[in-house]
Formats: C-alpha cells, sequence, structure tokens
C-alpha cells in the first residue's frame, strides 16, 4: 500500500566554516618570507527546493536528519579551504515551512522555488588575510564559525485548482481517473484513498489540475478518519466540488445530509467559505441512483448550486462537468491579483546604531553587562582564546568598535563581569578598561622583532668586513675615506 506523509518535522545542520590558518613562509636564505596561511572555506547551505517530481514527504519522515558538509581549513601557501556543499533537498509543489512554533518561514510553491533553511558558516580569515602595514606578521588565524541548526516543519498543501470533496467511495477517484489520465486506486470500500490524487484536465483552452481529496468524514476537523491530514489539502483549490453518492447502500445517509455533512466540517476547519461550489450526483448509472439525482436535484438548486448528474463508470454528463469546472478556475484565475515584482526595500543603518548593545544584568546577586550585537557575537566565536595575541586582537576591535566606551558609560567599573553572546552561550570575563596580553611584550599586537634583524648572511658579512677593519687599523694600514 503506498504511504503518504504530508507533515514532517526535519532536524537541520548547515556545515560549519573552516579556521583559518596562521602559517609564515620559509624558502632556502628567506626562513621568515611573511605570513602565508590561507582563509577556511565556507560551510554548505541546507536548501530547500520545489521538485515537480516530488509528491510526498516520505523521505524525510524515515530520515529526519540532514546537515550538510563543512568547509575545509585553510593551508599553508596561500591556500584557501574548500567550501562545504550545499545539501539540496527535493520537496513537493506546495511546502510550507514551518518553525516549532508555527510560524510560517516560506511557503513554496512553483517549480524551482527554494528556501534556505540552515544557513552554512563563514570561515576563519588567515593570517595573510589579517596581516597589515601595522600587523605585518600576525600569529594566529580566525576561527570558522559554526553552520546553523535548529528544527523545522514541513507541511504539504497540495496545489490544484479544483478540490472533490466527499465520503469516501462516493466516486471521486473514479471520478478523476475518467475527467484526466490520473489512474488512482478504486475500489468498492471505505478509505480505498490513502492518498491526494492529482490530475491534469483540458477543457477547450482552459488547463487545470483537480484533486481528490481522501478522508472527510463526520468529525474531519476533529481529527476523525483521515480528514484532518488532509483538509488542509483544499486550502489552495480555487473551486469545490461535492461528489454525492445517489446509490449508496447506507440506510442512514442520502445525498442532502452527505452535503450538509462535508459543509459543516469544512465550515469547522475555516477558511473555505468564499470558494464558489459545484454539486456532483455521482453514479446515475444505476437505477435507483437516477431516480434519487432527480428527487434531490430541485432542493439543491434552491440553496443556490449548481448540480450536475454524472457517471464516472458510463461516462454520462463529464464533458458538460468539465467545462464547467474550467470556466470556474478560468475566472478565478482572472479575478487573481497580478503578481507585483518583488521590491528591493534598503534600510541603511541609523547614524547613532553602533551595531550592538549593553545592559546590566543581575546574574546571582552579582552585577553582569552583557553585550549584544552581530558583529561583537561574530567576531567572539570566531576567536582562539588560547592564543594570547588572537584576544589581543579581539579587545583591539571590540574597542574599535566602541564597546569599552559603551560599559563605561553603562557603569562598568574594573573586574566587573562582562557577557558577550545569548545566555545559553555566551563568553564571560572580567573586564579592565586596558586589555593586556603577553604578546604585548613583543610589541605592538602582529608585530615580529624578528623580521626588523638583518639576515644571517647579511649579519656575517658585516661582522667579518669589521673585523678586517680591526686588523688595518692595528698595522695602521686603514684608510676610513678609502
Amino acid at each position: 500500500m503506498t504511504t503518504f506523509v504530508d507533515r514532517v518535522e526535519l532536524h537541520v545542520a548547515a556545515g560549519n566554516g573552516g579556521h583559518g590558518c596562521a602559517s609564515v613562509h620559509r624558502e632556502k636564505f628567506k626562513p621568515l618570507g611573511g605570513p602565508d596561511g590561507g582563509n577556511g572555506g565556507r560551510g554548505g547551505d541546507v536548501i530547500l527546493t520545489v521538485d515537480q517530481s516530488v509528491t510526498t514527504l516520505l523521505e524525510y519522515h524515515h530520515s529526519p536528519h540532514r546537515k550538510a558538509t563543512n568547509g575545509k581549513p585553510g593551508e599553508g601557501g596561500n591556500r584557501s579551504g574548500k567550501d562545504g556543499q550545499d545539501l539540496v533537498l527535493p520537496v513537493p509543489d506546495g511546502t510550507v515551512v514551518l518553525d516549532k512554533a508555527g510560524n510560517v518561514l516560506a511557503d513554496l510553491v512553483g517549480q524551482g522555488t527554494s528556501y534556505v533553511a540552515a544557513q552554512g558558516g563563514r570561515g576563519g580569515l588567515g593570517n595573510a588575510a589579517l596581516a597589515s602595514a601595522r600587523r605585518k606578521a600576525p600569529g594566529f588565524a580566525l576561527l570558522g564559525e559554526p553552520g546553523d541548526l535548529g528544527d523545522i516543519v514541513l507541511e504539504l498543501k497540495t496545489v490544484a485548482d479544483v478540490a472533490l470533496v466527499g465520503y469516501p467511495s462516493a466516486g471521486k477517484s473514479s471520478l478523476i481517473s475518467v475527467l484526466s489520465a490520473a489512474k488512482p486506486k478504486i475500489a468498492d470500500y471505505p478509505f480505498t484513498t490513502l492518498v491526494p490524487n492529482l490530475g491534469v484536465v483540458t477543457a477547450g483552452s482552459t488547463v487545470y489540475t483537480i484533486a481528490d481529496v481522501p478522508g472527510l468524514i463526520p468529525g474531519a476537523s476533529q481529527g476523525k478518519g483521515l480528514g484532518l491530514e488532509f483538509l488542509r489539502h483544499v486550502e489552495r483549490c480555487s473551486v469545490l466540488v461535492h461528489v454525492l453518492d445517489t446509490a449508496t447502500l447506507e440506510s442512514d445517509r442520502d445525498p442532502v445530509s452527505d452535503l450538509d455533512i462535508i459543509e459543516a466540517e469544512l465550515r469547522e476547519y475555516g477558511g473555505l467559505d468564499n470558494r464558489p461550489r459545484i454539486v456532483v450526483l455521482n453514479k446515475i448509472d444505476v437505477p435507483d441512483g437516477k431516480d434519487l439525482a432527480e428527487m434531490v436535484r430541485p432542493d439543491l438548486e434552491a440553496r443556490g448550486y449548481r448540480v450536475f448528474e454524472v457517471s464516472a463508470v458510463a461516462h454520462i454528463g463529464l464533458r458538460e462537468l468539465s467545462f464547467a469546472l474550467g470556466d470556474l478556475v478560468a475566472r478565478a484565475r482572472a479575478a487573481k491579483p497580478k503578481e507585483e515584482a518583488t521590491r528591493i526595500v534598503i534600510r541603511p543603518k541609523a547614524v547613532d546604531d553602533a551595531g550592538f548593545t549593553v545592559t546590566r544584568e543581575e546574574v546571582g546577586g552579582e552585577l553582569l553587562f552583557r553585550v549584544r550585537g552581530e558583529k561583537p557575537e561574530r567576531w567572539v566565536r570566531q576567536t582562539d582564546f588560547n592564543n594570547d595575541e588572537a584576544v589581543g586582537y579581539l579587545a583591539d576591535r571590540l574597542n574599535r568598535l566602541g564597546v569599552e566606551e559603551q560599559l563605561m558609560k553603562a557603569g562598568a567599573r574594573s573586574g566587573d563581569g562582562v557577557a558577550i553572546g545569548p545566555e545559553e552561550n555566551a563568553v564571560v570575563f572580567d573586564w579592565e578598561p586596558s586589555v593586556m596580553s603577553g604578546a604585548e611584550m613583543l610589541g605592538r599586537r602582529g608585530e615580529d622583532h624578528r623580521f626588523e634583524e638583518q639576515r644571517p648572511a647579511v649579519q656575517r658579512r658585516r661582522d667579518r668586513q669589521v673585523e678586517r677593519d680591526e686588523s688595518l687599523r692595528e698595522f695602521g694600514e686603514f684608510d676610513p675615506f678609502e
């Protein structure tokens, strides 16, 4: 039996960025040729893309954990690491992406429509990229950023123009099989249809899609039967078709009561009041069915419904029904507002926007200053705290950004606790107005006094020249102007 899944929870993880490399170029007669550490590669993204050949979310039901590849670390010789490969996940047309709280993140409709579910981390800079006129020989590199990690919910809503609704075994699958080229499973017992079947119908110049929505019984909107799982597939349809069984063998059912029950379920579900309705009295090839259809038709027309008497088995009344549905679909498409081109909105940063905030908090009876902002948090994630020079570089960047000044304005004093980042993943340290590290003893951060020294060969030539001058001076043959 075909398994159909239209709602899954997906655990996605983007790739981490590769670490930058701290390396010094070395060759013969040039042992300290300058920094040549390459940058780390970018982590791969997790991307959801609409693929028309995919019709169910079954694959993600069985394998809900998906992760993109990490970026490779940089290497010496100015070799950058390879970027991680993006993980592209094909999803059916009409997939809605939600977060765990139920908020809609994306509505994927149309072939090729994509959404980045998890962003890969950027790679860290190598020491060659960190070098400058003042920082000639950085002895550190930046770490790669971790990729996004989280849970999302995928919910499939079938994209069709016409939805066939009705009781199980009312003949919806038979009707869609003769109106289109679809070949659904057909039998005479309830809940034969376990998946929404889609078919394409051509009526003159209008081509439209028709969907068979299964599982509607009394209480479907509360989850009975299969209704709650598949009522969402009606939401995108422009026209609703009530398929009523005029040859039912159940004594407590008749077409009018079936219509009232299904309408009550649609109202309970909500959001479908403005859809045009058509009533189809099916199975009129059965003698009793024909008589019952003639009896209930005046009552249904009195309610304002357009009624069609058809037989899917005998192919009676199908042409009229097909063109009537095509006309309603064409009207719905014409009434639909035209999609405007996406506007590009540019929001420049305010002049007084520092890009971060400093707040005072009380944690365990002690005062704590928390720094939040994209740049400070990213810089902290990319810092190797085992390297004093890297810590000093972070302090310089925070100072230039104005964090130290804002801390002083907020009332921070030497020794107060400062946290950079959210509560669950913050870096906490005791603040000092001037951050010093062991690297400071060597001079300014990023400078290496060895680069200022003469090469050994040059030094040896100078030493020999000094010795020769001293020997000439000893024998009185030294001429300083020679």
